[in-house]
């Protein structure tokens, strides 16, 4: 079998800028005060695995349940990218980061952050699922489920050990250089979602896709 390294990288880069596990390891210091290494060990670990669930079973479940409401795939497409797109706004002008921080200040006094707010939404939320859902659409079959699922879990790693360096992370980068790794992934999810919209509408007939 071989492998579409094309594909294999747009949902890397998709899923990687979707969940974004360098603007959640800050958020996860306001989250985790005054923890210990070994209790915010536990959290990120629970918050990863509860996400990573999530993400699985839409990624198993969530066509046949598109399939029993009566959306098509490219209209999940077009919609998908339309709100892939709004979160790219929301990175590049800083929207998501302060609504993740209010999301964070809105219940201070709650103990153990790992299944809310944490997994959901901020890792597993309304982005990473639609693209899970899309990018599996675009390649159906084993092949496709496989490499989603494998970068998936490349991913929520990473995420894991963003969270467990988070302390060192923000040290070493500083504010400045997180936003601008922030705005970066954001015009890349900007380009992405397009596409995604631009696949969506070919299937409509709407567009002549390239190539």
């Amino acid at each position: 079998m071989i492998l579409d390294t094309a594909y294999m990288i747009t949902a890397f880069v998709t899923l990687l800028v979707v969940i974004d596990p360098i603007a959640i390891a800050p958020l996860f210091l306001a989250m985790t005060p005054n923890m210990t290494g070994a209790q915010r060990e536990r959290i990120a670990r629970r918050a990863v695995l509860v996400a990573g669930l999530i993400l699985v079973v839409f990624a198993f479940a969530g066509k046949a349940v598109l399939d029993f409401i009566g959306i098509s795939m490219a209209a999940f497409r077009v919609a998908g990218g339309v709100l892939l797109f709004l979160t790219a706004l929301d990175m590049l002008f800083e929207r998501r980061t302060k609504r993740r921080e209010d999301t964070t200040e809105a219940d201070p006094d709650h103990e153990d952050p790992s299944v809310f707010p944490l997994a959901i939404p901020l890792i597993a939320g309304p982005g990473a699922i639609a693209s899970v859902i899309l990018l599996i659409g675009r390649k159906p079959g084993g092949e496709g489920l496989l490499i989603v699922l494998t970068i998936t879990a490349i991913v929520l790693f990473f995420m894991y050990v963003m969270l467990r360096l988070s302390s060192r992370l923000e040290q070493a980068m500083g504010k400045v250089a997180i936003n601008v790794f922030t705005r970066i992934f954001g015009m890349l999810l900007a380009a992405l979602s397009v596409q995604f919209v631009l696949d969506g509408l070919a299937e409509f007939g709407f567009v002549t896709p390239l190539g």
